[in-house]
C-alpha cells in the first residue's frame, strides 16, 4: 500500500521532466553515448555517492535522506541518457536477489551481514532487459 503522501509519479518520470525541460539529453531507446558524456555522468554519480558517504556516518538525517535521493535521481538520469528503463532493470535485479533465499528459506550472510548468493541463486539477465527495451547491440 502507497503512504497518503507518495507521489503517483515514478522517479523516472519525474527526472524525464527535469532533463526535457533543462535540454537534457533523454532516450527512449537503449543506447551508448559518446565517451565525453558517459564520463560527465560517470563524475555526478560519483561526486552524489562521496556525499552520501560523507553524511552517512555524521548525519544529519534530513542531508543523508537529501543525498540519497540525489544519488536516485542522477542514477536516473544516467539511465535516461542512455535510453534504460531503469525501472525495468531494477525490477530484474530484484528478481535475481531474491534468488539468493534459499528453498529450506536459510540466509547466508558474510560477517559484516551482506546477504551472499547461494546454491539457488540465478544472476539477473540485464542484456535481455535491455534487448525487450529496444537496446541493439549490433550482432547479427
Amino acid at each position: 500500500m502507497r503512504p497518503a503522501h507518495a507521489s503517483a509519479t515514478s522517479p523516472a518520470d519525474l527526472v524525464r521532466e527535469f532533463h526535457l525541460a533543462f535540454g537534457l539529453d533523454a532516450r527512449s531507446t537503449p543506447a551508448e553515448v559518446s565517451p565525453e558524456l558517459a564520463a560527465h555522468r560517470g563524475e555526478l554519480l560519483a561526486e552524489e555517492a562521496a556525499e552520501v558517504a560523507e553524511v552517512a556516518v555524521t548525519g544529519p538525517l534530513d542531508r543523508l535522506a537529501h543525498e540519497l535521493a540525489d544519488v536516485v535521481y542522477v542514477a536516473y538520469g544516467t539511465a535516461l541518457v542512455h535510453g534504460i528503463d531503469l525501472d525495468a532493470v531494477i525490477a530484474e535485479i530484484h528478481r535475481a536477489n531474491m534468488t539468493k533465499l534459499g528453498p529450506d528459506g536459510l540466509v547466508a550472510r558474510r560477517a559484516d551481514g551482506k546477504v551472499l548468493k547461494g546454491d539457488h541463486y540465478r544472476a539477473p539477465d540485464v542484456a535481455a532487459v535491455l534487448r525487450r527495451q529496444g537496446w541493439d547491440t549490433g550482432e547479427r
